[in-house]
C-alpha cells in the first residue's frame, strides 16, 4: 500500500538524515576548533573595511519587514498572471472568462495596494 509513496519517504527521510548531519557535522568542527573565541582577527573589519560599531543583531522598523512583506505579496500574485496568460492563448471559447477573471483578480491587487498606500505603509519616515 504504500509502495507508491516510497519514493517520497526515501526523499524525506534523506533530507533529514543530510539537515542533521550538517548540523553534527558543524558543531563537532566547531567543537573541535574551538572557534568561539574572540580574537582580534574575529574582530577586524570584514570585506567593506569598515570598523565594527554595534551589535550584529539591531532592530530594524517594522516598516522594512512590511514593504518586504507587501513586495513578496504583489511579486507573487503579479506571477500568478503567467498562467493565465497560458489559458488564455490555449482556450479560445473561454476567453470571455477569462478576461473577467483577471479584471477582478487585478482590481482586487488595486484596492490592496491602494489600502496599503492611503495607512502609509509605503512612506519611509
Amino acid at each position: 500500500m504504500l509502495k507508491p509513496y516510497s519514493p517520497l519517504l526515501f526523499i524525506i527521510a534523506l533530507s533529514i538524515l543530510n539537515a542533521v548531519g550538517m548540523l553534527a557535522t558543524s558543531a563537532f568542527f566547531s567543537w573541535f576548533t574551538k572557534t568561539r573565541r574572540k580574537t582580534a582577527v574575529k574582530l577586524a573589519p570584514y570585506e567593506s573595511g569598515m570598523p565594527v560599531l554595534g551589535d550584529a543583531r539591531e532592530r530594524f522598523s517594522v516598516k522594512f519587514y512590511l514593504v518586504a512583506v507587501l513586495f513578496i505579496v504583489f511579486d507573487v500574485d503579479i506571477v500568478m498572471l503567467f498562467p493565465w496568460g497560458v489559458a488564455w492563448q490555449q482556450m479560445p471559447a473561454l476567453r470571455l472568462v477569462l478576461f473577467a477573471e483577471v479584471v477582478t483578480f487585478v482590481l482586487i491587487l488595486v484596492v490592496g495596494y491602494l489600502y496599503v498606500w492611503k495607512r502609509g505603509a509605503l512612506q519611509w519616515d
